[in-house]
């Protein structure tokens, strides 16, 4: 009886190990082509690096984000981008749906999507932007997120891809909106070991961070033309400094060291999917550092 009970012991240890070293899988939904980038890119390289597995998912395909080009031809150059923007960041895959740029609606059919999407990664993590942001697209990807954190989990709901056994942690990414909630960070990532890697990896979004978005704010003449430029350019106008919420929560998390963060991605558990305590946030997010770190 001793030996069968130390066998069986032996057998629960190669279990629990095995599943602790189990990969991963982590989605992150944005509704552009360069969302899931700012977002959330510097965790996500994080991730790679530690043999997990990373998808970016843009709900549109950004054919409208231009202001000298836009529609099929536009849609082409932001799919290509995603897709080397993918390769910088080490991510497994960058996926790029075929809806419009400007005129994504939460409906049935985007739902059905999203969810889909989600069961096909396996997924441990989903994150995503917050419904408070001044781009409907960017709010509609909320909505269409918190609209799958349950149904995931529901067999008859998009019965042709199986349902997830266990429901996914849910997050929301960092933003500056203070109304009607401001954000408020549960989870907080230091990536300033990564931050250049995040970096080279938006600047594969040619058309937006060194054309388009310099348009908007009119400083499109101080766009450098040589690629370190550009990079350098980037990195001091997306700086991703940490804010007072996303501090605190690198200090819980980082102790000490937390203060002394540069950059920083801070995330906020969404209600509507798994809620983790601590330790269930510290095996999610191994990058973390332990007590005996």
């Amino acid at each position: 009886m001793k030996r069968v009970l130390f066998s069986l012991s032996l057998i629960l240890m190669a279990v629990v190990l095995f599943a602790q070293e189990k990969p991963l899988n982590i989605i992150v939904i944005g509704a552009h082509p360069d969302d899931c980038d700012g977002d959330a890119g510097g965790t996500a390289i994080l991730f790679a690096k530690m043999g997990h597995n990373v998808k970016f998912v843009s709900l549109t395909n950004g054919d409208a984000g231009h202001y000298a080009m836009g529609g099929g031809a536009l849609a082409k150059i932001r799919m290509a981008e995603a897709e080397e923007a993918g390769k910088r960041f080490g991510i497994k895959e960058y996926l790029v749906m075929d809806n419009h740029d400007g005129e994504l609606m939460p409906t049935l059919e985007n739902r059905m999507k999203v969810i889909r999407e989600i069961r096909r990664w396996n997924a441990d993590i989903v994150i995503g932007p917050r419904t408070n942001d001044y781009h409907p697209d960017h709010r509609y990807t909320a909505i269409l997120m918190q609209d799958a954190a349950f149904l995931v989990i529901v067999p008859n709901v998009a019965p042709d891809v199986p349902a997830l056994v266990k429901n996914p942690v849910f997050l929301y990414a960092a933003d500056r909106f203070q109304k009607p909630n401001p954000f408020k960070a549960d989870i907080a990532i230091d990536i300033d070991e990564v931050f250049d890697q995040k970096i080279n990896g938006m600047g594969a979004h040619a058309s937006q961070y060194f054309d388009w978005l310099p348009w908007l704010s009119g400083t499109l003449d101080q766009i450098p033309e040589d690629e370190a430029g550009r990079l350098e350019y980037l990195a001091k106008r997306r700086t991703f400094r940490p804010g007072p919420s996303t501090r605190e929560s690198l200090i819980k998390w980082y102790g000490e060291k937390g203060k002394a963060v540069k950059h920083a991605e801070g995330f906020e558990i969404c209600e509507y999917g798994k809620q983790p305590d601590d330790k269930e946030i510290l095996r999610l997010f191994p990058m973390l550092p332990r007590e005996t770190d």
